[in-house]
This record gives structure tokens, sequence and C-alpha cells, in this order.
């Protein structure tokens, strides 16, 4: 702690704009990544079971209720509603082909349920790649900070230069530090999201084909 409490008290103020910058980061990557991990761990259980409570439930106009109750988060229940609104009589609509309307709007559920798959991996992605070359900089202007106040000191030696030097290098390591879980959390997040993507694109195909066989069920 010592050496982070001197390498603060003898950083400039763009020195420390870099740390916390740093730090906001780091603040925002944990609290996708947490909260990303929570929504995957419940989707890749709710959605099988949506899903399977949807083919099993007593009638096309039950089947919303019953992936609604399997799966509260909703995921699965935004095709389970849709379809069952298709599976009712229009008349408001009767200048679009029903097969135009069930493609349209299954797709429409199924990007809306993909975007909130997808959420926070765009801020991950970059703070992944991005932080490394933030803590660099840092570590640059810190030596270049470091190097000129010792030259105006008039006191150059080893320990002298070694001192300020290596504590600048902590910002490199702070970046690491901040990439690396972001990118390990991008890569195993997007791999299960990718899972529950599969089984909801699936879910809209048999849907499609459900609804395009049975106009009004």
């Amino acid at each position: 702690m010592g050496g982070l409490a001197q390498f603060w008290q003898q950083g400039d103020a763009l020195s420390h704009l870099v740390a916390l910058v740093l730090l906001a980061m780091s603040v925002a990557s944990w609290f996708v990544i947490l909260w990303k991990a929570a929504l995957l761990w419940r989707a890749t259980r709710r959605v099988p079971a949506g899903i399977a409570a949807y083919w099993g439930a007593a009638s096309p106009l039950q089947a919303a209720a019953a992936t609604q109750s399997a799966d509260p988060d909703g995921l699965s229940s935004l095709m389970a509603e849709t379809a069952s609104r298709l599976a009712r009589p229009d008349t408001a609509h009767r200048w679009q082909s029903h097969e135009d309307r069930v493609t349209r709007e299954l797709r429409e559920a199924l990007q809306a349920a993909q975007r909130r798959l997808q959420a926070g991996h765009v801020l991950l992605a970059s703070v992944g790649s991005t932080a490394p070359f933030v803590g660099l900089f840092g570590t640059v202007w810190g030596i270049y900070h470091a190097l000129t106040a010792i030259a105006a000191s008039g006191q150059i030696s080893v320990d002298k230069v070694a001192g300020p030097v290596g504590e600048t290098l902590i910002m490199t390591a702070a970046g690491l530090a901040v990439a690396i879980p972001a990118v390990l959390a991008y890569n195993a997040l997007s791999k299960r999201a990718r899972r529950v993507q599969g089984a909801l694109e699936g879910f809209a195909h048999d849907l499609q084909r459900l609804l395009a066989a049975s106009p009004v069920l």
C-alpha cells in the first residue's frame, strides 16, 4: 500500500485521471460480469423449461401462460406470447399475409431476446481491448513525468531512477488486471449466450412452421 500511496502522491493530474479511468472500467466490467453471469445461469435452465412448457400445454392459447410461468425472465415467453397472438383470428391486418406476419413478428421477438442475451458484451470487449493501452499510456506518461522530475533535481543515479520508474509500471499491471477478467468473461459469457440463443432460434423455427401450417389455431 505504501508504494501505491507514494505513486499517487508523486503523480500529476493526468496520471490520476488514467488511474480513475482504469478503476471505472474495472467496476463497470465486474458489474456486467456478475449481472450477466446470473442472467445466463438462470436462462440456461429456464429457457428449456419454458420451451418444454409451451409444447406440453393443453392448447396453443394456454401455452403462453405456461411458458411465462416456467420462464419468468421472459426470453422464451416473448416468442410464446407472439405465437399465441398470431394463433387468434385477426381482422386488422388483412392486407398482410399470415405467413409474412408470422415471420416478421417471430423475428422481432427473437431479436429482442438476443439483445437481452448480448447486453453488456460490447462493454466487456471494449474494456478487454482498451484497458492495456490505457495502462500503457499511464506508464509512458508516468516515466516521462518521473524522468523530468529527476532531471530537474540534478541528482541522477540508479536508485533515484529505478524507484519512480518502477512505480509507474503499476499502470501497466493495472491495465492488464482490468483487461484479463473482461476478456475471459466475454468469452465464457458469449459461449453460454450462444447456447441459449440456439435454443431460442430452434423454438422460433418450430413456431413458424406450426403457425404456417395452421394459420388460425
